[in-house]
């Protein structure tokens, strides 16, 4: 191999507790004479893992040899490896199809002739007009026997695979401190609402002692021990301490996902929708302006966040 190009600082050796972007590329170039190639090895996003080989099939068995060293190296997103492979002009050989080439030429005649009969007069047809038509002359990119080649194909991979997973590690060291900010504000915007809703309920129990008086005040024969029950229901339904509570959960839980590393953007997916869910409903309990300001910020922290996790293998 001659040269590796990663799509970012390469080298590095795969590592414990990291997480991976499914974001990636590198490229290599190679040689074996009289053959020269060039390697492409690039990934997005995918809901699982999708590896597609774009390798000559003439060589027998290098896609079964490539494939396993790839799914090693990635759990998750779409992923293509292309080779491009070439032979030195002096040394391939060309050969004519002459059953290619005697089909052509009767078909040229068969032209010839039915446009004698309309009237018509084409030029002449010259060997070298017929010679470049597809499948006439055909150009040998073989050898007698691939293994030498095939062994030096796979013999470079996990070089290049290196370089590609140290992109992602990388991309994926960002994402986790983006991620890792955005946790810490989650946390700081849910203690706000803890105090918002601590502060809140001396004046939700206020309210809802007005609210059960002007009930018994205007409604003759109502049972008060039903109307009571019911309006705390009502008081059940506003409290925000579950929500509250699962959130702090979830930040604990994203924690523990980013520090464990691999493949965690699934999981960290999922906590996303958790998280949502806890906003929604912190909003539609909120019964107070602060405390639903609160909740729609943590609303637009936690979409930058799913968006983020989308990112992670």
């Amino acid at each position: 191999m001659t040269k590796v190009s990663p799509g970012a600082d390469g080298g590095a050796k795969t590592q414990k507790h990291v997480i991976r972007s499914m974001t990636g590329f590198a490229a290599a170039n190679g040689a074996l004479e009289p053959f020269r190639w060039s390697w492409d090895v690039r990934s997005v996003n995918g809901k699982g893992l999708d590896v597609r080989l774009r390798v000559p099939d003439w060589i027998d068995g290098l896609e079964a040899a490539l494939r396993p060293l790839v799914l090693a190296r990635a759990a998750r997103g779409n992923v293509t490896l292309s080779l491009r492979l070439s032979r030195d002009d002096a040394v391939a050989s060309v050969t004519l199809n002459t059953t290619q080439m005697k089909a052509t030429v009767q078909s040229l005649l068969d032209i010839e002739a039915e446009a004698m009969e309309q009237g018509l007069s084409l030029a002449p047809s010259r060997a070298s007009d017929i010679a470049v038509m597809r499948g006439i002359l055909e150009q040998s990119v073989g050898q007698d026997d691939p293994a030498p080649l095939r062994a030096a194909l796979v013999a470079e991979l996990p070089e290049i695979l290196e370089a590609f997973d140290a992109m992602r590690q990388s991309e994926g060291s960002a994402l986790r401190a983006v991620l890792v900010a955005q946790l810490d504000e989650v946390a700081t915007l849910t203690k706000e609402a803890a105090t918002l809703a601590q502060a809140r309920k001396d004046e939700v129990a206020a309210t809802l002692k007005e609210n059960l008086a002007r009930v018994l005040d205007n409604t003759d024969g109502a049972d008060p021990d039903r109307v009571a029950q019911e309006l705390a229901l009502l008081a059940v339904k506003a409290d925000v301490t579950e929500e509250i509570d699962r959130l702090y959960t979830h930040v604990g839980a994203a924690r523990v996902l980013l520090d464990e590393g691999g493949s965690v953007g699934r999981k960290l997916d999922f906590l996303m929708q958790e998280f949502n869910r806890e906003a929604n409903t912190l909003c539609s309990k909120a019964q107070n302006a602060d405390l639903t300001r609160v909740g729609l910020a943590l609303k637009a922290l936690i979409d930058q966040m799913r968006e983020q996790v989308q990112n992670v293998e």
